[in-house]
């Protein structure tokens, strides 16, 4: 009888274990998904402003040649610029149908940007309006207003950035609703007129919801590092605080180009793939 009961007694604590395993697995992985979803997010609303400055430098420079098309956009893109009204207006179409740019990703839909003065004049204020827009057929909605608040004491173009939108993730469904303010630092390539060596540095905070992961503050801790030769945000650290949960440290890295940063919850960390 004792016998039976010590192997009971072990039963339910291996039980136990793997049950309490199974929960931090499960929690582990929801972090990493919650904490890729955010990249995607994040670096989608990044690119709606490189968008803009891409197309307009084809526009304004009548670029022609492939090397100059900037990489965010592709050969099915129609951009038009009508300075004739005020404020101006800057169209880029990516048609009805995926369009396949040159960073690998499919777009479809319109970004409309309207600007006041010349577009990279101090004080001039840009919104960029998305319409229908998809990227890899997530749905994103909303607006991004920029201003240009001139050089700093560097001579470098300062701009604030505020964004207000969401994502919806074509496969999953979750919802992700997107709130941010930034000061973004143009520190290389502001004096030339191609797009392939500009760099930014992006501080500033956020707020955004998500379907499946509540509410949650979002702190740019060290810049984030934006190379426009570069995919991905190259280095710079956020801190996530979730409602009722651990915060979640995501380091991009030491400025190296890839597609890996680490996330850190608690005394945990992962190595996550950046999409």
């Amino acid at each position: 009888m004792k016998s039976l009961l010590i192997f009971v007694f072990f039963l339910i604590t291996l039980m136990a274990i793997t049950s309490c395993e199974k929960e931090q697995n499960e929690s582990n992985l929801q972090e990493q998904t919650l904490a890729v979803d955010e990249t995607i997010a994040e670096t989608t609303f990044e690119e709606i402003s490189e968008i803009g400055n891409q197309a307009y430098k084809l526009s304004v420079e009548n670029l022609k040649s492939s090397d100059d098309l900037g990489d965010r956009l592709g050969d099915c893109v129609t951009i038009t610029l009508d300075t004739t009204v005020m404020p101006h207006v800057l169209t880029i179409d990516f048609g009805e149908e995926n369009c396949l740019c040159r960073d690998g990703k499919w777009r479809r839909g319109k970004i409309i940007v309207t600007f006041t003065g010349c577009f990279y004049q101090t004080g001039a204020v840009i919104t960029h309006t998305l319409d229908n827009y998809y990227v890899n057929d997530n749905w994103v909605q909303g607006t991004k207003v920029k201003t240009n608040l001139g050089p700093n004491i560097n001579g470098e173009p300062e701009f604030t950035s505020v964004v207000n939108g969401s994502i919806t993730f074509n496969e999953t469904g979750i919802v992700i609703n997107w709130e941010s303010e930034h000061l973004r630092t143009w520190i290389e390539g502001y004096d030339s007129i191609v797009w392939w060596d500009d760099v930014f540095l992006i501080t500033g905070n956020g707020a955004h919801t998500h379907s499946q992961g509540g509410g949650f503050t979002r702190t740019i801790t060290t810049p984030l590092r934006r190379e426009s030769s570069c995919h991905h945000i190259v280095s710079g650290i956020v801190e996530t605080v979730p409602l009722n949960r651990p915060a979640r440290i995501l380091d991009y890295g030491d400025g190296t180009c890839d597609n890996l940063a680490t996330l850190t919850v608690g005394n945990k960390t992962f190595v996550i793939r950046l999409h």
